[in-house]
């Protein structure tokens, strides 16, 4: 089956999720000449992590409901227009406190951003290419793991760390050009709903089983790669000098599952999906296993990214088109469910290590949290397949006095079949 080609909008909000996936990462590698720069220490200067991640669980829901009466068009390009003015406060900023702030301010954006350029992807690109559609533009987040993150932690040693904010601050103002230049404005405040409706669509078990497994599978995936240079150094003897690549190998198997979970995703949702999320569970437990070995622990941690992140367009695009009329709410709970996942299967991660299986830990235990996304999968999978059921014999109950049935008899029956 020939793919539709995607529209241009798509490609061009997956530039905009690039720009806002660097921001949110670089930092790691620039923290000691930040450190050294506010005259703080390394690890009050990780707080700049901290907070915007903490900006992005809040501030995605907040933002979408914020912003629900405005045009989308207007959101998206007022958006990269915040996120370019918070990267000039924070080039500019002489105070920890005030760098702090402006992280808060882009991770803000960066909410409000992704909430709407999920739901635009989406119905841009249709019923049949929304999970691809998705798939794209959440491949600009782990493109910036890939491209965007090393190149901006490259400047930032050649040119000090101020240098990939203005870069950022330059290219986003850029962005908000081209996207108020290509998203339509009937992609408007039609949907310019009560706020009761975006909770309404709340009440939906489907939205909250999908936004669980997008939770599950991140937080076995992410939680054993937080320590997973423990494991590569101490456990499979890799040299410390060879963990980058290692870890390019990673963001490839990332973006490679991204696509490929979008592409397949969209003809086989739950097949795709359950499928991966068992690949996921048996590859964390063989990296557990085999950990000794370098060349198996370098595949499986290629593998881990693969199969992990092949279920993050799927369960997403299947949370916002349960939510019916009203998705931007729901579209903005997925980043907020993302990176709660990220962050408790960082913390339990972190209490594994000091188990008996030491380095191994993480990945043992982030196999159990990603085989825990069967639950809500195969309930999910369950419900979807029940309610086609039931719409189908809706459809033929309306239809079949329509054979042979006219005038007034027909309208009886038509009547009856109500």
């Amino acid at each position: 089956m020939t793919a539709t080609r995607l529209p241009r909008v798509v490609w061009v909000l997956a530039a905009g999720t690039f720009m806002l996936g660097t921001s949110e990462f670089m930092i790691a590698g620039l923290l000691p000449e930040v450190a050294a720069a506010m005259r703080a220490s390394v690890a009050r200067a990780g707080l700049l992590i901290t907070v915007f991640a903490v900006g992005m669980i809040v501030g995605s829901p907040l933002m979408a409901l914020a912003t629900r009466r405005i045009e989308k068009r207007r959101t998206l390009v007022a958006a990269l227009a915040v996120f370019a003015a918070g990267h000039v406060v924070a080039a500019l900023s002489g105070s920890f406190a005030l760098l702090l702030a402006a992280r808060f301010l882009t991770a803000l954006a960066t909410g409000a951003f992704w909430s709407v350029a999920a739901v635009v992807a989406t119905r841009s690109a249709g019923p049949q290419a929304s999970a691809r559609a998705l798939a794209v533009v959440m491949g600009g987040l782990t493109l910036a793991n890939v491209i965007g993150v090393p190149a901006g932690a490259a400047v930032g040693h050649l040119v000090g760390w101020r240098g990939p904010f203005w870069a950022l601050a330059a290219l986003s103002a850029v962005g908000a050009i081209v996207t108020g230049g290509l998203v339509s404005s009937d992609e408007e405040p039609a949907e310019r709903h009560r706020l009761a409706a975006e909770f309404l669509a709340l009440r939906e078990i489907r939205v909250w089983l999908a936004l669980a497994s997008a939770m599950l599978i991140m937080g076995g995936v992410i939680g054993t790669y937080t320590y997973i240079t423990p494991l590569l150094t101490h456990r499979a003897g890799i040299p410390l000098g060879d963990v980058p690549l290692v870890l390019i190998g990673f963001g490839a198997g990332a973006l490679a599952g991204t696509v490929l979970g979008g592409r397949f995703g969209d003809e086989r949702p739950f097949t795709t999906a359950i499928s991966a999320s068992v690949a996921t569970t048996i590859v964390l437990l063989l990296l557990a296993l085999l950990a000794r070995n370098p060349a198996a622990a370098v595949v499986l941690v290629a593998l881990m990214a693969l199969t992990g992140f092949a279920v993050n367009p799927i369960v997403t695009s299947l949370a916002v088109r349960s939510a019916g009329d009203a998705p931007t709410l729901t579209s903005a709970l997925a980043v907020s469910w993302f990176n709660i996942g990220n962050a408790g299967g960082s913390a339990i991660a972190a209490a594994a290590l000091g188990t008996a299986l030491h380095e191994s830990g993480p990945a043992a235990f982030g196999s159990v949290i990603s085989g825990l996304t069967l639950v809500p999968l195969v309930t999910l999978a369950l419900l979807s397949s029940r309610k086609a059921r039931e719409r189908s014999e809706d459809a033929e109950l309306v239809e079949l006095p329509t054979r042979d049935a006219t005038g007034p008899a027909r309208e009886a029956q038509l009547g009856a079949a109500a």
